[in-house]
């Protein structure tokens, strides 16, 4: 097994389909920055999720959202694209998906002050507590 640690954006909103069988799968495609020797790539993953078990957390993921994909790695394809030129396609299964406390969304971007709500969230997700004691979300109350 092969298990990476993907942080970026959403290229895209989420896709829901089912298998014939009924099963629910959603992709996502994530975009990734690499610097090294003063440039910068952008790698492009294909995320796959299975199940409903991130359902919750999906409503909050559009287009541009900062993500973290903790997830197993499958063998790269490689395919011609329309130009001619071979391409790598990266695709993960999803273990874990995460809110990134490292980027911003577009709408949080409009505004430089996070709401109490998304900092609870974030805590939440990376384990730590909120920094305001008054708000204390119990079991039933967590959005995800």
């Amino acid at each position: 097994m092969n298990t990476v640690f993907i942080a970026g954006h959403l290229g895209a909103d989420p896709e829901v389909r089912f298998t014939s069988g009924g099963q629910k799968v959603s992709t996502l495609r994530v975009a990734a920055r690499s610097r090294r020797g003063g440039s910068e790539d952008t790698i492009w993953w294909r995320v796959t999720v299975w199940g409903d078990q991130f359902d919750k957390m999906m409503t909050y993921f559009k287009k541009g959202s900062p993500i973290v994909v903790i997830g197993d790695l499958q063998k790269p394809e490689i395919f011609t694209n329309k130009g001619g030129q071979p391409q790598v396609s990266l695709n993960v299964t999803a273990v874990n998906l995460m809110f990134s406390p490292f980027g911003r969304s577009d709408r949080s971007s409009q505004s430089s002050e996070v709401s109490a709500d998304e900092e609870s969230m974030v805590g939440m997700v990376s384990g730590s507590q909120p920094e305001n004691p008054e708000i204390s979300l119990g079991d039933d109350e967590i959005p995800f």
